[in-house]
């Protein structure tokens, strides 16, 4: 073993057995007063709530509040007064030992808070169900933390607003996320389906996806997880590296699953369009009880959702037919009505006598109806193809998830926990054609055995033996995406005591995601090439390949491409196929911490936390037989093989270090460090220090400096070449051009590595009761940053001076764009700077209305981004503010505000939200003429009603409607990561729980 390496175990290992024999006294819950809100419902997911609000351990006996309801609890309160407010009602008691809030019977003796896993002793452990609150940024669980990185938490009640159809949606609308990938922004690729989350749009790689606290399989698709089983999720809105690995740099969201549901949960959904198109409907269940007389517990749950998506474009006249054209004085112009001149359905004759002629289906000639003719290869107005009639607006999904976890306590201080996950996602939908037009326009020979009589007649008159043809092939070549990725994944976790305050956490987890991905519908090149070259048999006078003159055993088949409609289905079958592609993921990652509090300070206990994981992962791709011979004309899949191991140590400790002094009333030092040893680019350190101080009641700052990283991951290293077209408008030619893409991955990246800054206040004023108030800076600058360039991207930094990028661009003899490399590269920096802010503001309804009961709450939450750059060392391009076009890069608005203000009573509630995205430009890398876009202001509306279905039974009945005014897009925004496509939409649904 290498000294370095002998080195890094010695210190791993001392460290964990110097936190092992240390020995520490009880903690006391923090009884500083916090803002909490918990409404009206079951009284054991109330306590969840409220336990997760406090950030405290909440130990109740599940028997004795299952079937109890309560009235719910908002205001600035202490931790105890809270949870007795919220037990008015009951003859259930609280109070606080160890740490943690105990609620019992007043008789119920044997109740102790040793009864909890991590508590110092007991014999009741079934009869007790634990909460266990993690602070998403740090690795202490330690009740009344403060951590000093921002935190925002969503209960399932937040998550539901809008009726989205999963949580990564639900979270794009809050402001400080990007749709980088969604169903509306995934159109013209295959990540349609899936469903990351992009936060501060640094890319989806670089923000962490947890559940409860651990990584998953599926590459982070919050697709795979069902909503039904889903009990809040803590955005961390800055670097965790130090506590959760490689990948943290933008930070982390993580996913609290419900583990002790009692009883049972159903629900439905229907929702469609205000023009009654894009329908969607959604089924979910639940079912949860305790087992072995209360020693286990076990919950499982099921979601199925069908979206018809919005297909074809052109569904949305408003959206579809757009281009950024040359205005013929050196800028462009945002274009509506466009469609394509070099090509036409059935096939358009492009030179010779007969130049301008379109097909007919019967194979007769037409004029073709030319609009205002730009480039040469598109034109406004007329009457040409285009594919927006054709590929969707927004993707079809079709997906079910389940999930199963269940524990069992071993002992009094031990539980074992078994995670369970499926889900299969699937669908199929037009994606491209593959034409001919531009380079690959056909030449048409006069003895060609399905051209018409007339035509060869012509061509005989004009002396012409020739012709080239350009053919939109919707007809016969029009490629489909037809996939399925599935997801299973089991955790094994054991988490216990040790005695003297110190607990211990440990699991394994196994996953597998397989895709299967097949499009068929791509020309085969040889082919097509033989089979377009036909003439009459001298023999039989049938039409016969060219070929078959020389080669008589040959399989070729004749195609007979004048007039949309013509090809036979033998022709068909022979010239086009289907690229392929299998590929299998593996995670497999396995992990033991222990946290303790081995020291007491006059201000304090300090608490630790030390760790070890290791993690492996493995992806393998097969492509078709014929993707690997080339076989097909502009797309084919291809194989890979790689995977990489990681082995990492990590620390944290807290140390409080003034307490109840004026001016410093609550001041805390907290630090991690991690190393991250991989196989493939070595070892790597990543860090974090911050504080905390309260300077006056309920006024509170926080502030932070961390060094986070992110690894290359497997796509980005092996994935080997992928083909595909896209428009780019080329700013040194001043053309729109249809260029061929191969995208790719590269083995030769580096790490990155992120300095990220964040500090803040957070004030809950003391007079008035209800609100809360916080303010982050944060300021993210990467180094060494990989990034996928988008294809239009590439060209644009390379008409800025890139030459390294120029060298991924093939031009023609003209000098027009052929081919784009877009594969990952390491960029020298990136940066983003800007201010988070929260309002959240709870009173009685009373106090508007004073007969009225429930609640009233408005919550805002706003970013604001100050800069958002790349630069690699000759060009610096900003993205504030360019945020309308889908293809030139991360793109971002510099203000978005979400504002909801919300009812909440017994009976009904109602809650109503606006979106705001401020004014920019569609693409601010190209000069645009109509590049401005106006600020844009979207209304939701939400109402709901509960009552009995049946006794002991609670029914929700709910509506929704999303942009609500039905507000239009701007220009040219599809596959917009911002702006809403569709317009008015409705959702009705209802919730049984019994």
């Amino acid at each position: 073993m290498p000294r370095s390496n002998r080195l890094r175990s010695s210190l791993i290992h001392a460290a964990i057995l110097a936190a092992l024999s240390a020995l520490s006294a009880p903690i006391a819950i923090a009884a500083e007063p916090r803002q909490v809100e918990v409404a009206a419902g079951d009284l054991a997911d109330a306590l969840d709530a409220l336990a997760r609000q406090f950030d405290v351990n909440a130990i109740y006996p599940a028997r004795q509040v299952r079937g109890l309801r309560t009235e719910g609890v908002s205001g600035l309160l202490e931790p105890r007064a809270a949870f007795e407010a919220l037990l008015d009602g009951t003859s259930l008691d609280v109070t606080e030992e160890n740490g943690s809030i105990l609620i019992r019977l007043p008789d119920d003796g044997t109740a102790t808070p040793g009864a909890a896993i991590g508590a110092t002793s007991g014999n009741a452990a079934t009869n007790l169900d634990t909460v266990q609150v993690r602070a998403s940024s740090s690795r202490l669980d330690r009740p009344g933390f403060d951590a000093p990185t921002p935190t925002t938490s969503l209960s399932a009640q937040d998550l539901a607003v809008g009726g989205r159809p999963n949580i990564a949606a639900a979270l794009n609308d809050l402001p400080q996320f990007r749709a980088g990938v969604s169903p509306q922004t995934t159109g013209t690729n295959t990540d349609a389906g899936s469903a990351p989350v992009d936060l501060r749009a640094l890319g989806v790689n670089r923000t962490l996806v947890l559940i409860d606290g651990r990584r998953f399989s599926s590459t982070n698709d919050l697709n795979t997880i069902p909503s039904v089983m889903v009990q809040g999720a803590d955005i961390v809105t800055g670097g965790a590296s130090a506590a959760w690995g490689s990948g943290a740099v933008s930070g982390v969201v993580n996913i609290a699953i419900d583990r002790t549901f009692v009883g049972t949960k159903l629900g439905t959904q229907f929702g469609v369009s205000d023009r009654g198109d894009a329908s969607e409907r959604r089924f979910e269940a639940a079912f949860g009880r305790e087992l072995f007389g209360g020693r286990g517990h076990l919950v499982l749950g099921a979601e199925f959702l069908d979206n018809d998506g919005l297909v074809p474009r052109s569904r949305r006249p408003d959206v579809a037919g757009w281009a950024t054209l040359p205005d013929g004085n050196g800028r462009f112009v945002l274009t509506h009505g466009v469609s394509i001149a070099d090509a036409a359905y059935g096939g358009l004759i492009l030179s010779g006598a007969l130049a301008g002629q379109a097909f007919e289906p019967d194979g007769s000639l037409r004029p073709f109806e030319y609009g205002r003719v730009v480039g040469g290869t598109q034109m406004v107005g007329g009457n040409g193809p285009s594919a927006d009639h054709f590929s969707p607006l927004v993707t079809p999904q079709r997906r079910y998830a389940t999930m199963g976890t269940a524990y069992f306590d071993l002992t009094d201080d031990t539980r074992l926990t078994l995670d369970v996950r499926h889900s299969r996602m699937y669908n199929d939908y037009p994606w491209f054609g593959d034409h001919n037009r531009g380079s690959t326009r056909l030449r048409i020979s006069a003895d060609n055995a399905f051209l018409p009589t007339p035509v060869r007649d012509a061509l005989a008159a004009a002396g012409e033996s020739s012709f080239q043809m350009g053919r939109f092939n919707s007809d016969f070549a029009y490629a489909t995406i037809d996939f399925q990725r599935k997801t299973t994944e089991a955790t094994l976790a054991i988490d216990g005591a040790l005695g003297a305050g110190w607990t211990w956490r440990s699991y394994y987890t196994h996953g597998e995601y397989r895709q299967d991905m097949r499009n068929p519908g791509f020309l085969l090149r040889d082919n097509y090439a033989r089979a377009v070259d036909s003439v009459l048999s001298p023999t039989t006078g049938q039409p016969i390949c060219r070929v078959a003159l020389t080669d008589p055993t040959t399989d070729c088949v004749p195609i007979n491409l004048f007039g949309s409609g013509s090809p036979s289905a033998e022709a068909i079958a022979y010239v086009t196929g289907a690229p392929t592609q299998e590929t299998l993921i593996k995670l497999d990652a396995g992990g033991l911490s222990l946290q303790g509090d081995p020291w007491t300070l006059p201000a304090g206990d300090v608490s630790v936390a030390l760790g070890v994981e290791a993690r492996r992962e493995w992806q393998q791709s097969t492509a078709g037989a014929l993707d690997t011979a080339g076989a097909f004309r502009s797309f084919s899949h291809a194989s890979m093989f790689g995977a990489f191991r990681v082995k990492e140590a990590f620390g944290e400790i807290l140390v409080p270090l003034v307490r109840d002094v004026p001016g410093l009333n609550k001041l805390e030092f907290n630090a991690a460090a991690r190393i991250s040893d991989y196989d493939t680019t070595g070892s790597i350190w990543s860090w974090k220090a911050g504080a905390t101080n309260e300077f006056l009641p309920g006024l509170r700052a926080r502030a932070t400096r961390s060094r986070d990283i992110r690894s290359a991951n497997l796509t980005e290293l092996f994935t080997t070449a992928l083909t595909g077209w896209n428009n780019v408008a080329d700013p040194i030619t001043g053309q729109t051009v249809q260029a061929q893409v191969i995208s790719g991955g590269n083995p030769g990246l580096t790490p990155e590595e992120a300095d990220t800054t964040t500090f803040g206040i957070a004030w809950t004023p003391q007079f008035t009761e209800g609100l809360d108030i916080s303010i982050d800076y944060f300021d993210i600058t990467i180094n060494d940053v990989i990034m996928s360039l988008g294809v239009q991207e590439v060209v644009n930094r390379c008409a800025r001076g890139n030459q390294v990028l120029c060298g991924r661009i093939t031009r023609d003899a003209n000098g027009s764009i052929e081919l784009i490399r877009s594969t990952p590269v390491n960029l020298a920096q990136y940066k983003t700077d800007g201010i988070d802010a929260e309002i959240l503001y709870t009173f009685p309804a009373s106090r508007l209305v004073p007969s009225a009961g429930g609640r009233v709450q408005w919550r805002a939450l706003a970013t604001w981004i100050n800069a958002l750059t790349t630069d690699d060392g000759e060009v610096k391009l900003s993205y504030v503010g360019s945020q309308g076009s889908a293809f030139s890069g991360p793109g971002i608005p510099r203000l978005r505000v979400t504002n909801t203000l919300a009812y909440r009573g017994d009976t009904f509630g109602a809650n109503l939200r606006a979106r705001y995205i401020s004014s920019g430009n569609y693409n601010s890398a190209v000069d645009i003429v109509n590049n401005h876009i106006g600020s844009v202001t979207y209304f939701d509306l939400g109402m709901s009603m509960r009552t009995a279905a049946f006794a002991d039974s609670d029914l929700e009945l709910y509506a929704n409607i999303n942009n609500l005014l039905d507000k239009g897009p701007p220009a040219s925004s599809a596959f917009s990561a911002y702006y809403d496509v569709l317009g008015r939409y409705y959702s009705v649904g209802a919730r049984l729980r019994f």
